[in-house]
């Protein structure tokens, strides 16, 4: 069971979108939760400078020198700023097995496109909305779900579908989701904090 209000914990490798939505969810008071850290593998991210103006504890944690070291510091950290849940928001590296650990079945994820069709390894950002677009499909959509030791595979928790156009581009059907996405992972997880959404 989650608490409430939920401790939340954001990873972020760029701009953090989601993230800026929900920070500003709990500062309007419509979402009861707690930004408790967010953490980017990329020091200039404008995640980062974000955190900083908005209050949020916020540290850099590399990757690529050292995974192993930084999975360890990482799952550390969450913990010491009492995170008891991790928002994924554009984080462009797969979680280690210390964080996996700690926090199995509290990590969260945003993919756009329809699981488990348009997922897995190598499936992110305008490469799913081009894989969808050739595919002839009359509906993609996005998908939050759990994250595991496998690129999107991890249980779908919610899911809101975006038509695709006739003669749609994969820019402009980019664009439509990209828009929709801070939004629904905010509504998601005043879902899980009213106890709509169970996390076991």
């Amino acid at each position: 069971m989650i608490n409430k209000p939920l401790k939340i914990g954001f990873l972020a490798s760029a701009n953090g979108s989601s993230a800026r939505a929900i920070v500003a969810a709990i500062a309007a008071g419509q979402l009861d939760a707690q930004a408790r850290l967010l953490v980017s593998n990329n020091r200039s991210a404008a995640a980062l400078a974000f955190a900083a103006e908005a209050g949020v504890p916020a540290l850099c944690i590399p990757t690529q020198a050292d995974a192993e070291v930084a999975d360890a510091r990482l799952a550390e950290e969450m913990a010491a700023h009492g995170v008891e849940l991790i928002v994924l928001s554009g984080y462009l590296r797969q979680l280690g097995s210390k964080t996996l650990a700690r926090y199995a079945g509290r990590v969260l994820n945003i993919h756009p496109g329809p699981l488990p069709t348009f997922g897995g390894h190598g499936m992110y950002g305008r490469r799913v909305h081009e894989a969808v677009i050739a595919a002839g499909v009359a509906e993609s959509g996005i998908c939050i779900h759990l994250v595991d030791e496998e690129y999107d595979r991890g249980p779908v928790l919610a899911r809101r579908g975006v038509p695709v156009a006739h003669r749609d581009t994969a820019e402009a059907l980019e664009a439509r989701v990209t828009a929709l996405e801070p939004e629904f992972y905010v509504e998601t997880l005043r879902q899980i904090a009213e106890g709509a959404i169970i996390l076991a």
